[in-house]
Protein backbone atom coordinates (compact mmCIF):
# COMPACT_ATOMS: atom_id res chain seq x y z
CA UNK A 1 0.00 0.00 0.00
CA UNK A 2 1.83 3.27 -0.93
CA UNK A 3 0.78 6.08 1.24
CA UNK A 4 0.94 9.97 -0.05
CA UNK A 5 1.98 12.88 2.25
CA UNK A 6 -0.42 16.07 1.24
CA UNK A 7 2.12 19.38 0.60
CA UNK A 8 1.80 22.09 2.04
CA UNK A 9 0.30 24.77 0.50
CA UNK A 10 2.22 27.89 2.02
CA UNK A 11 0.17 30.69 0.42
CA UNK A 12 -2.85 29.70 1.88
CA UNK A 13 -0.95 30.38 5.29
CA UNK A 14 -2.49 32.61 7.95
CA UNK A 15 -0.09 35.09 7.98
CA UNK A 16 -0.07 35.21 4.11
CA UNK A 17 -3.45 35.54 3.78
CA UNK A 18 -3.70 38.30 5.97
CA UNK A 19 -0.97 40.07 3.62
CA UNK A 20 -3.03 39.41 0.62
CA UNK A 21 -6.02 41.23 2.89
CA UNK A 22 -2.90 44.37 3.21
CA UNK A 23 -2.81 44.29 -0.62
CA UNK A 24 -6.17 44.83 -1.05
CA UNK A 25 -6.59 47.42 1.68
CA UNK A 26 -3.65 49.14 0.01
CA UNK A 27 -4.84 49.23 -3.31
CA UNK A 28 -8.32 51.02 -2.16
CA UNK A 29 -6.42 53.54 0.45
CA UNK A 30 -4.56 54.88 -3.13
CA UNK A 31 -7.77 55.17 -4.69
CA UNK A 32 -9.24 57.26 -2.32
CA UNK A 33 -5.93 59.23 -0.95
CA UNK A 34 -5.93 62.12 -3.22
CA UNK A 35 -9.62 62.95 -2.64
CA UNK A 36 -10.68 61.07 0.79
CA UNK A 37 -8.49 61.11 3.59
CA UNK A 38 -11.12 59.51 6.03
CA UNK A 39 -11.72 56.44 3.98
CA UNK A 40 -7.45 56.04 2.81
CA UNK A 41 -6.91 56.93 6.21
CA UNK A 42 -8.79 54.27 7.93
CA UNK A 43 -7.74 51.80 5.32
CA UNK A 44 -4.04 52.72 5.79
CA UNK A 45 -4.76 52.32 9.97
CA UNK A 46 -6.44 48.72 9.12
CA UNK A 47 -3.39 47.55 7.25
CA UNK A 48 -0.20 48.89 9.59
CA UNK A 49 -2.79 46.89 12.65
CA UNK A 50 -2.69 44.06 10.70
CA UNK A 51 1.42 44.49 9.68
CA UNK A 52 1.85 44.24 13.48
CA UNK A 53 -0.26 40.86 13.52
CA UNK A 54 0.96 38.58 10.65
CA UNK A 55 4.23 38.45 12.36
CA UNK A 56 2.53 37.21 15.46
CA UNK A 57 0.37 34.67 13.51
CA UNK A 58 3.57 33.21 11.62
CA UNK A 59 4.58 32.40 14.94
CA UNK A 60 1.92 31.54 16.71
CA UNK A 61 0.91 28.96 13.88
CA UNK A 62 4.61 27.67 12.85
CA UNK A 63 3.44 29.28 9.48
CA UNK A 64 7.08 31.65 8.79
CA UNK A 65 7.92 31.36 4.85
CA UNK A 66 10.36 33.27 2.25
CA UNK A 67 7.77 33.70 0.36
CA UNK A 68 5.44 35.29 3.81
CA UNK A 69 8.50 37.86 4.50
CA UNK A 70 8.90 38.57 0.85
CA UNK A 71 5.25 39.33 1.07
CA UNK A 72 5.59 41.63 4.59
CA UNK A 73 8.32 43.43 3.26
CA UNK A 74 7.17 44.40 -0.30
CA UNK A 75 3.44 45.40 1.00
CA UNK A 76 5.01 47.57 3.50
CA UNK A 77 7.97 49.15 1.33
CA UNK A 78 4.43 49.34 -2.00
CA UNK A 79 2.40 51.28 0.82
CA UNK A 80 4.79 53.47 2.23
CA UNK A 81 5.74 54.72 -1.60
CA UNK A 82 1.98 55.24 -2.64
CA UNK A 83 1.50 57.62 0.59
CA UNK A 84 4.72 59.37 -0.63
CA UNK A 85 4.11 59.79 -3.97
CA UNK A 86 0.25 61.32 -2.67
CA UNK A 87 2.59 63.73 -0.35
CA UNK A 88 5.14 64.39 -3.57
CA UNK A 89 1.63 65.62 -5.19
CA UNK A 90 0.50 67.41 -2.29
CA UNK A 91 3.41 69.15 -1.23
CA UNK A 92 5.83 69.75 -4.52
CA UNK A 93 8.22 72.05 -2.90
CA UNK A 94 9.79 68.88 -0.45
CA UNK A 95 9.06 66.51 -3.79
CA UNK A 96 13.00 65.97 -3.63
CA UNK A 97 13.24 64.65 -0.41
CA UNK A 98 9.93 61.85 -0.71
CA UNK A 99 12.20 60.85 -3.78
CA UNK A 100 15.11 60.10 -1.55
CA UNK A 101 13.03 58.53 1.09
CA UNK A 102 11.59 56.38 -1.44
CA UNK A 103 14.59 55.34 -3.46
CA UNK A 104 16.41 54.91 -0.23
CA UNK A 105 13.55 53.19 1.27
CA UNK A 106 12.90 50.60 -1.45
CA UNK A 107 16.62 50.08 -2.66
CA UNK A 108 18.61 49.83 0.96
CA UNK A 109 15.72 46.91 2.15
CA UNK A 110 15.10 45.17 -1.50
CA UNK A 111 19.10 44.78 -1.52
CA UNK A 112 19.09 43.56 2.07
CA UNK A 113 16.39 41.19 2.06
CA UNK A 114 18.01 39.48 -0.79
CA UNK A 115 21.17 39.36 0.87
CA UNK A 116 18.79 37.20 3.77
CA UNK A 117 17.39 35.11 1.34
CA UNK A 118 20.43 34.41 -0.02
CA UNK A 119 22.35 33.72 3.40
CA UNK A 120 19.24 30.78 3.73
CA UNK A 121 17.18 33.16 6.26
CA UNK A 122 13.28 33.67 6.85
CA UNK A 123 12.81 36.88 7.56
CA UNK A 124 14.42 40.57 6.91
CA UNK A 125 14.18 40.77 11.10
CA UNK A 126 16.50 38.15 12.16
CA UNK A 127 19.82 39.22 11.92
CA UNK A 128 23.31 37.64 13.55
CA UNK A 129 24.34 38.65 16.56
CA UNK A 130 27.76 39.05 15.40
CA UNK A 131 26.56 41.72 12.92
CA UNK A 132 26.05 45.40 13.11
CA UNK A 133 25.69 46.55 16.80
CA UNK A 134 22.81 49.41 15.62
CA UNK A 135 20.89 46.41 13.30
CA UNK A 136 21.29 44.28 16.17
CA UNK A 137 19.72 46.32 18.48
CA UNK A 138 17.03 47.49 15.98
CA UNK A 139 16.06 44.04 15.17
CA UNK A 140 16.08 42.02 18.58
CA UNK A 141 14.82 44.72 20.42
CA UNK A 142 10.86 44.86 19.84
CA UNK A 143 10.49 48.19 21.91
CA UNK A 144 12.77 49.76 19.96
CA UNK A 145 11.53 48.32 16.53
CA UNK A 146 7.88 49.11 17.16
CA UNK A 147 8.55 52.82 18.62
CA UNK A 148 10.73 53.50 15.13
CA UNK A 149 8.11 52.19 13.17
CA UNK A 150 5.22 53.72 14.35
CA UNK A 151 6.28 57.30 14.72
CA UNK A 152 8.06 56.87 11.13
CA UNK A 153 4.20 56.23 9.82
CA UNK A 154 2.98 58.49 11.99
CA UNK A 155 5.33 61.22 10.30
CA UNK A 156 3.77 60.41 6.92
CA UNK A 157 0.28 59.97 8.47
CA UNK A 158 0.11 63.59 9.91
CA UNK A 159 1.66 64.89 6.89
CA UNK A 160 -0.71 63.74 4.60
CA UNK A 161 -3.78 64.73 7.06
CA UNK A 162 -2.52 68.26 7.44
CA UNK A 163 -3.33 68.67 3.53
CA UNK A 164 -6.90 67.96 4.16
CA UNK A 165 -7.51 69.38 7.73
CA UNK A 166 -5.61 71.04 10.88
CA UNK A 167 -6.97 67.91 13.05
CA UNK A 168 -7.75 69.05 17.17
CA UNK A 169 -6.06 72.10 18.16
CA UNK A 170 -3.93 71.75 21.19
CA UNK A 171 -2.87 75.78 22.72
CA UNK A 172 -4.34 76.84 19.08
CA UNK A 173 -1.86 74.48 17.07
CA UNK A 174 -2.81 71.74 15.14
CA UNK A 175 -2.33 68.44 16.50
CA UNK A 176 -1.24 66.80 12.90
CA UNK A 177 1.68 69.49 12.54
CA UNK A 178 2.60 69.15 16.31
CA UNK A 179 2.73 64.95 15.49
CA UNK A 180 4.60 65.80 12.27
CA UNK A 181 6.89 68.00 14.35
CA UNK A 182 7.75 65.13 16.68
CA UNK A 183 7.82 62.45 14.31
CA UNK A 184 9.79 64.19 11.99
CA UNK A 185 13.40 63.24 14.07
CA UNK A 186 12.28 59.16 14.47
CA UNK A 187 11.44 59.03 10.62
CA UNK A 188 15.13 60.71 9.95
CA UNK A 189 16.53 58.23 11.97
CA UNK A 190 14.78 55.64 9.93
CA UNK A 191 16.06 56.41 6.91
CA UNK A 192 19.74 56.61 8.26
CA UNK A 193 18.87 53.04 9.19
CA UNK A 194 17.92 52.42 6.04
CA UNK A 195 21.19 53.37 4.37
CA UNK A 196 22.54 50.75 6.96
CA UNK A 197 20.32 48.06 5.51
CA UNK A 198 21.78 48.80 2.33
CA UNK A 199 25.70 48.85 4.16
CA UNK A 200 25.16 45.37 5.89
CA UNK A 201 24.11 43.90 2.86
CA UNK A 202 26.79 45.03 1.05
CA UNK A 203 28.94 43.57 2.94
CA UNK A 204 27.08 40.06 3.97
CA UNK A 205 26.71 39.86 -0.33
CA UNK A 206 30.75 40.73 -0.12
CA UNK A 207 31.43 37.25 1.99
CA UNK A 208 28.74 35.06 -0.41
CA UNK A 209 30.78 36.51 -3.33
CA UNK A 210 34.48 35.53 -2.12
CA UNK A 211 33.20 32.26 -0.11
CA UNK A 212 31.43 31.41 -3.84
CA UNK A 213 34.37 32.46 -5.95
CA UNK A 214 36.73 30.40 -3.50
CA UNK A 215 34.54 27.59 -3.86
CA UNK A 216 34.67 27.89 -7.35
CA UNK A 217 38.47 27.93 -7.80
CA UNK A 218 38.41 24.15 -6.05
CA UNK A 219 36.24 23.09 -8.16
CA UNK A 220 38.56 24.12 -11.16
CA UNK A 221 41.75 22.74 -9.54
CA UNK A 222 40.22 19.49 -8.51
CA UNK A 223 39.38 18.62 -12.64
CA UNK A 224 42.96 19.97 -13.52
CA UNK A 225 44.82 16.51 -14.09
CA UNK A 226 47.59 15.71 -11.05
Amino acid sequence: MSTTTEKENIFMFVPNLIGYARIVLAIVSFYYMPTNYVIAGWCYIVSVVLDALDGHAARHFNQSTKFGAMLDQLTDRCGTMGLLVTLSYFYPKYMFWFQLSMAIDVACHWFYLHTTVLQGKTSHKFIDMSGNPIMRVYYTNRTVLGFMCLFNELFYAALYLLHFTPGPLILGVSSFKLLAMFSAPVAIVKTGISVIHGYVASMNIGVIDVAEREAQREREAAKKPQ
